[in-house]
């Protein structure tokens, strides 16, 4: 048995070397500030266009819609308005009638560019988002279009509204504060016929992060198909000038970092999106910092509504807006639809534990290890016993394979008589590998988890400042190799040598050791406690194994 033990654990060492490469308060009330002066500051398509060819038939990269009509009108300084929360404080430029960036009070900057400052989400080059109207005859670009601010609006408190000034068809653009990170946008103009609003997508947001070339990394797109499972599209993964599209209807679209989403969300499945293309852009070096992501928005009537979402992947509260809103990071793979629906089971076990112990992360990963392991322990105890069993009619086993070598199905008959004079089944010996396999769902849930989940971003535990980063003095990998060659070394205690189980003894250990050690540091800490919590019950066993051989 201790050969199927150790070959399963081989296997899960190379998934765990494949996992990574395959790759859920109250509202406050909005206070809107007057506009304040500020020194800042496409293409024709002709012929008829329908709704899955819409983005396709005028969506290019942002900006650069060399032929669309201008709109004719006197270019006068922008003006930028405050729409301000308790969490968060959005700035609208009126040219264009969009906003420029959103700061984030009650969260931190962890760069070392602006680390301590309050996170901000912004492009850096231009608005977080541009519009477009695309109708039967042409495009109109309205970034560049003028608009007249007024705060506040005679329908509800707290809406600002864009009237456009000019030629360009005569646009309304309302902003309303929902929640701390969520805006009610409503769009109107008077472009007749079928037409569609283009909303381009940041096309890049500054990290936030103490490991910026990973935050980079993480630079993506994701969309929600209304009748399937949310779709990502990395900006390393489209060349530059390669499209992609998520065809349509869609719930939401997102530009997102590693803990940051900027998103659109349609105002219901009812009324849903038509599509997302995505343009590569130009890199820098090998990284992707850019591409150009257009949600196409059916006007009905000349109006859409539509949310627009700034602010962390915080699980809880993307889950409660709906839609599915929380998977905005869709990890695992071809594997998704196992993977994202376990690390939700997994998400909320530690957010219900937080709340119940109120301790720090840290420490709920320590309890939530060892609970793990506890439960395992009637199983784990099960299956370690099966192994003596499977020992003791090893012998007895071979001898019958050695007489009846020549005829397999006398061969077969013997060695089920075998396994029914000592009352076991054929299949106890399988049995013995699930105690191995049994935690790596949760181990594969937790290493997604870190990648995207902000409520482990920055908390501190012992000497680590942040558990969702590698262990700078790299401590916890190797603990957790030693401890699981500790484990494996009582293991094969009062086992017969076999070289195979000796190899695997130190091969395993390097394997999970090297895995850990540029993965979230919580990681480890899950996979130690789990280890140390399972040595005593690997001891007796060990000596119940002692025993059993003295009594042969």
């Amino acid at each position: 048995m201790e050969k199927r033990f150790f070959l399963a654990l081989l296997l899960t060492g190379v998934v765990l070397v494949v996992t990574p490469l395959l790759v859920g308060r109250p509202p406050a009330t909005p206070v809107v500030s007057s506009p304040t002066s500020a020194t800042q500051g496409g293409r024709t398509d002709s012929g008829a266009v329908t709704a899955g060819a819409a983005g396709r038939a005028a969506v290019g990269a942002p900006g650069r819609d060399a032929g669309a009509r201008p709109a004719t009108a006197e270019i006068a300084p922008p003006e930028t308005t405050m729409v301000r929360t308790a969490s968060a404080t959005m700035t609208l430029l009126s040219r264009g009638a969009a906003p420029t960036r959103v700061t984030l009070a009650e969260l931190r900057s962890l760069s070392p560019a602006s680390k301590g400052a309050a996170v901000e989400l912004a492009d850096g080059s231009q608005p977080l988002l541009r519009f477009r109207i695309l109708a039967a005859s042409d495009t109109v670009s309205l970034a560049d279009v003028p608009f007249h601010v007024t705060p506040g609006g005679p329908d509800a408190a707290g809406v600002v509204r864009f009237e456009s000034v000019g030629n360009a068809p005569a646009t309304t653009i309302e902003y309303q504060p929902a929640d701390p990170y969520r805006t009610h946008v409503r769009v109107r103009t008077a472009a007749g016929g079928r037409a569609y609003l283009l909303a381009e997508l940041p096309t890049s947001l500054a990290s936030q992060e103490a490991d910026t070339l990973d935050d980079i990394r993480h630079l993506a797109f994701a969309a929600k198909p209304v009748h399937g499972n949310a779709r990502g599209i990395t900006f390393a993964s489209v060349d530059p000038g390669e499209r992609k599209l998520v065809a349509g209807p869609i719930s939401w679209a997102v530009t997102k970092t590693k803990y940051f989403v900027i998103g659109l969300l349609s105002e219901s499945d009812s009324t849903p999106f038509a599509e997302l293309d995505v343009t590569g852009a130009l890199r820098d070096g090998k990284l992707a910092r850019h591409a150009s992501g257009t949600v196409v928005i059916p006007l009905v009537n000349g109006a859409a509504n539509f949310d627009l979402y700034a602010g962390p992947q915080s699980w809880e509260r993307m889950r409660a807006i709906g839609r599915e809103f929380e998977t905005a990071n869709p990890y695992g793979g071809f594997l998704q639809p196992i993977v994202q629906p376990f690390a939700t089971i997994v998400m909320r076990i530690m957010l219900w534990m937080k709340r119940v112990v109120k301790l720090d992360y840290g420490w709920v990963l320590v309890i939530f290890g060892f609970a793990i392991r506890v439960l395992l322990w009637p199983l784990n105890q099960s299956a370690m016993r099966s192994s003596i069993r499977m020992q003791r009619v090893q012998p007895e086993i071979a001898a019958v394979q050695e007489r009846y070598k020549n005829d397999k199905e006398k061969l077969q008959q013997e060695i089920m008589r075998v396994y029914q004079d000592h009352g076991m089944s054929p299949f106890a010996a399988l049995s013995g590998c699930l105690p191995a396999l049994i935690p790596m769902p949760v181990f594969f849930a937790l290493f997604f988890v870190f990648q995207n989940t902000i409520e482990f971003r920055g908390v501190p535990f012992l000497w680590l400042s942040d558990i969702s980063l590698h262990d700078p003095l790299y401590v916890l990998p190797l603990l957790t190799g030693a401890s699981m060659f500790l484990l494996s070394w009582i293991g094969m205690r009062n086992l017969p040598k076999n070289p195979q189980s000796t190899t695997m003894l130190y091969l395993m250990p390097g394997i999970f050791t090297m895995f850990l050690l540029n993965t979230a540091s919580g990681l480890s800490i899950y996979y130690l406690v789990q280890q140390i919590a399972a040595i005593p019950q690997q001891w007796m066993i060990a000596n119940e194994r002692r025993k059993a051989q003295s009594t042969r």
